[in-house]
């Protein structure tokens, strides 16, 4: 029997590469979940041969899905971003927090294993934002789970995800998105604060290889870094676009400085293998 494999979140920027990617390299039996509430998030991102349900992950304790059986669960589905939630934590919370729940309840129901889609941004501390806060209470959820009903969970932190259908316009835009955007556009490249703050950029072809690598493996509630272990400064990443920059004020909440410690992951077979100057490069030579 195939295994039966649930994605929630699969309509947007990281779902539809692991969904593409799950299609190249498995046969698993796929269904994806995914309200289209993310900027990201469209219609047009279908597969074929997947099965989709438009809705909410906080519905799926409805009797409609009491049906619904998984061996295995993607959990990606997430409001993104720290600086829009700022302007509105309730939504946060529901949809990162308690969307988490009713997913760990449907593992619950089929004993699926969990792997969830965490964030780097609790490593500048989980206070530091309502988005780290409630990315970072998913994991703590998990172990939760993990530990009271004996299911295999387990947490992929993400270092700035970049890549194949990245969002580049509005709040849930990308660093690099934007700067795609601004270089296409004969803009200048905007930089927040002074530029020197680093981050460990990461293709989403390897965030979504590692979060394969991870699934292969029965878990208790740990977390691994799904990074490349290089970091640039944003005064670097941008200077491989163009020298054309304009600087506006600093962001707060956001941390100074990201880099992944991958040596747990790579004992997964985990290893990244795309490099952001050649994406760079490769990009600039469109136009």
């Amino acid at each position: 029997m195939k295994k039966r494999v649930l994605v929630t979140g699969g309509l947007g920027f990281i779902g539809y590469n692991l969904v593409k990617r799950l299609l190249q390299t498995t046969d698993y039996e796929i269904t994806v979940i995914d309200n289209l509430s993310s900027q990201s998030s469209s219609r047009n991102n279908k597969h074929k041969n997947v099965k989709y349900i438009i809705d909410d992950i906080n519905n799926l304790d409805n009797v409609k899905y009491e049906d619904l059986n998984f061996d295995l669960i993607f959990h990606l589905a997430a409001l993104a971003r720290i600086q829009p939630s700022f302007k509105d934590p309730i939504r946060y919370f529901q949809s990162n927090i308690m969307g988490t729940v009713n997913v760990c309840e449907l593992a619950r129901r089929c004993n699926a294993k969990i792997i969830y889609a965490a964030s780097s941004s609790a490593y500048g501390g989980p206070k530091l934002n309502p988005y780290a806060f409630a990315k970072w209470t998913g994991e703590e959820t998990l172990k939760m789970y993990s530990e009271v009903y004996n299911i295999s969970t387990v947490s992929a932190r993400f270092f700035n995800v970049y890549g194949d259908r990245h969002p580049t316009e509005g709040t849930y835009a990308t660093i690099i998105g934007i700067f795609e955007r601004q270089y296409s556009n004969g803009k200048s490249l905007t930089i927040t604060g002074d530029g020197e703050q680093r981050r460990d950029f990461t293709h989403v072809y390897d965030i979504c290889d590692g979060l394969i690598c991870l699934s292969k493996h029965t878990h208790t509630g740990e977390v691994y870094n799904l990074g490349t272990g290089t970091n640039y400064s944003i005064n670097e990443i941008a200077a491989m676009f163009s020298d054309d920059t304009t600087y506006i004020p600093a962001r707060p909440g956001e941390a100074r400085i990201t880099l992944a410690d991958i040596s747990a992951t790579q004992n997964f077979g985990y290893q990244p293998k795309q490099n952001i100057t050649n994406y760079v490069e490769s990009f600039k030579g469109m136009y």
